[in-house]
């Protein structure tokens, strides 16, 4: 049984002044939701870490989460979105490339499965 899709995304050679901008992340994720169609539960969490001014995000969803860290210092940033109903990929090398600057995106995707003999405890037989 298919549980979802799991991304992980690896984005390196970023504009590090890009990564330290809490707007530009913002709209990174404004995107994502968006073009992906997910539904955002509450409020988005963000914090800034001081010098070098990372960033970290987590949007909890009816779909799952969303979540990125940014690394100004080493000029990368990850994202990790866990989608419980089936969606199809989203275009995080180009848009990545383009609103960070990023030179490589690597997009590793998981198929989270349960085996279908997998029964609820307690459940009859």
């Amino acid at each position: 049984m298919n549980l979802g899709t799991e991304w992980l995304i690896d984005a390196s050679g970023c504009d590090a002044a890009a990564l330290a901008n809490l707007d530009r992340m913002r709209a990174v994720f404004d995107r994502v939701i968006r073009d992906m169609d997910l539904n955002v539960l509450g409020e988005i969490a963000w914090h800034q870490f001081d010098h070098p001014g990372g960033i970290s995000g987590l949007a909890l969803l009816s779909e799952s989460h969303l979540t990125c860290h940014t690394y100004p210092e080493f000029r990368a940033a990850t994202f990790n979105l866990y989608c419980c109903r089936d969606r199809a990929s989203w275009t995080w090398e180009i848009t990545l490339k383009e609103m960070l600057g990023a030179t490589e995106v690597k997009v590793r995707m998981f198929e989270r499965t349960i085996h279908e003999d997998t029964q609820v405890a307690g459940a009859a037989k």
